[in-house]
């Protein structure tokens, strides 16, 4: 607060020094011209201006932040002054007005800038799925629909909402963590403190919510000192900060609420993410981390708005601003489809967290996808996936439509479209809901040949499901990255065959109580598989009942 004091005061009393004419203004036989009178009363009345607006808007306190005022101020100061005065503070307009005119028109010229700042390590494809594990695939809106159910936990339930929603890990398990807000400003008066937040697992659509209880007084929906962003402000003045504050929950449940900052990337236009600054809700302690410091239990270091834009300069400013506007040569739009700021959060076998962007083409009633980004959500280093450039893939735009189309009558939706590599495959995999926001399936479409799809109540039902159509299509189905192959000699107790279209799908039960499957597309001579035979497999160890077969050989008969 002494710091926003001092600044105000200070550009109130430079503000009055322009403003007030510093020579003589008083015609002959008029009254006198009250000079410290007119400078005190000026002071004053431009540091409340100055300080009312720094203190509602949160803005920073960085000198070029007072670009504006310093405009209008030079302008009324050369109304007021006469003669030489006058001459040269026209120069300080003319200063004021160039300098405002650079600053305004930065996102002209610095989208060079912007792009070189995020540009993206380009490959072809993302890993295989373990499809072993459980994606984090429990869509937000279901989660917070029975995290609002569930809110009869929370003490003094009037007083209180549930707060923004978002995913993380926490003890090595994907969570959704929303805290419990103040509902209005009379129950932060009677309230003071926040009773804590609700936990629900982002694998499980069956699990159900729990609260937490934990203290909070510095929070989005307090008041005055006690409002999480504006302490942050004052703990930081200079900072210049982009995106909301986000909850992070550490191992031992411990609530933090943590906001990005970074640099502009030229003249208070663009940015670049450098860190982030933290706070204790209980105690209103801060400590400011660079990304290299980020503590362990922080997901969400750079974010989600900050990523949103990063993926905006990246497709938009490929060859510069004018080009954005008027030709778009290999301009592609991310997606707004997100979770969270147009982006959705992922996370990897290793439980890292990155945020989810496709790209589509800017021409409008185009479905197909250009490629999409994976960006680490600790580090902000981003990488652009072009896809298999042979084929075309169909966007998440284009995946939701299909959905629509599928349950048209059930009047049922997608939401948080993700695209995976399935098998070999670039897939989407997306949860259905219906018209109340309750999950109802799970569905999987090939984004290469989206009339491969199939739904189920579960990912990973889903998962096995749709290896069986992909061998049905004709696709090669190549199993996960950390699938390991096995080999073996069986003898065939039982074999079913169904035929699909111009394939044949064998599923065999072998004498080592294992099951495998094989479509002819890959083996074509498995069509020939009786009951007895003995049989040389090469399979991938998937940990699932029927176990995909690369390679075979009928010993029997060859």
């Amino acid at each position: 607060m002494i710091n926003l004091l001092l600044f105000s005061i200070v550009a109130g009393i430079v503000s009055a020094m322009i403003m007030v004419p510093l020579t003589s203004t008083t015609k002959e036989g008029g009254p006198a011209f009250n000079r410290i009178g007119a400078l005190s009363s000026t002071v004053v009345l431009m540091a409340v201006i100055t300080f009312a607006f720094y203190y509602l808007t949160n803005i920073d306190r960085n000198w070029t932040s007072l670009w504006a005022l310093f405009l209008l101020v030079t302008i009324a100061g050369v109304v007021f002054a006469t003669g030489k005065e006058r001459s040269f503070k026209i120069v300080l307009a003319l200063v004021a007005l160039a300098g405002s005119a650079f600053i305004l028109t930065a996102p002209f010229f610095n989208a060079n800038q912007k792009y070189k700042a995020v540009e993206m390590e380009q490959q072809v494809e993302i890993k295989a799925f373990d499809e072993t594990k459980t994606p984090a695939s429990v869509p937000p809106q279901f989660a917070r629909n029975k995290m609002k159910k569930a809110f009869g936990q929370v003490p003094n339930t009037s007083y209180y909402e549930l707060g923004n929603l978002q995913i993380q890990k926490v003890n090595e398990e994907f969570v959704y963590i929303a805290p419990v807000e103040f509902s209005g400003f009379f129950k932060w008066i009677n309230g003071k403190t926040t009773p804590g937040y609700f936990t629900m697992s982002a694998t499980d659509s069956a699990d159900n919510p729990k609260f937490v209880k934990t203290e909070m007084a510095y929070t989005p929906s307090s008041y005055f000192h006690k409002q999480v962003e504006r302490h942050m402000r004052m703990t930081a003045p200079n900072l210049i900060f982009y995106g909301d504050v986000q909850l992070e929950i550490d191992d031992d449940g411990k609530p933090h609420y943590i906001r990005s900052y970074g640099n502009f990337i030229s003249a208070r236009n663009g940015f670049d993410v450098q860190g982030i600054v933290m706070v204790d809700p209980g105690t209103g302690e801060v400590n400011q981390y660079s990304l290299s410091e980020v503590p362990e239990f922080v997901d969400g270091a750079v974010s989600p708005e900050a990523v949103s834009l990063q993926n905006s300069y990246f497709g938009k400013y490929v060859h510069g601003f004018w080009n954005s506007i008027v030709g778009k040569k290999d301009v592609k739009l991310p997606s707004d489809e997100g979770t969270e700021a147009n982006v959705s959060p992922v996370f990897d076998e290793n439980g890292h967290m990155y945020y989810f962007t496709d790209f589509t083409s800017p021409k409008e009633g185009v479905d197909s996808m250009l490629g999409y980004a994976l960006t680490d959500g600790r580090t902000g280093e981003a990488t652009y996936y072009t896809g298999n450039l042979e084929e075309s893939y169909m966007d998440s735009q284009g995946a939701l439509q299909i959905i629509e189309k599928k349950f048209i009558e059930k009047k049922w939706t997608g939401e948080m479209p993700v695209l995976y590599n399935f098998y070999g495959e670039a897939s989407w995999l997306t949860p259905v809901l219906d018209s109340n926001g309750f999950l109802q399936n799970y569905f999987i479409v090939s984004a290469a040949n989206p009339e491969i799809s199939v739904f189920a109540n579960s990912p990973n039902e889903a998962l096995r499901l749709y290896k069986t159509a992909l061998q049905r299509g004709g696709s090669t189905v190549d199993g996960n990255s950390n699938a390991e192959e096995g080999k073996t000699s069986v003898t065939v107790e039982r074999v079913y065959k169904e035929r699909v279209g111009d394939a044949t799908i064998v599923s065999i039960l072998a004498n080592n109580g294992r099951n495998y499957i094989v479509s002819t597309e890959s083996v074509p001579l498995a069509i020939y598989i009786q009951e007895g035979d003995r049989l040389a497999i090469t399979y991938y160890e998937t940990g699932e009942l029927f176990l995909p077969v690369k390679e075979m050989k009928n010993m029997t008969i060859e």
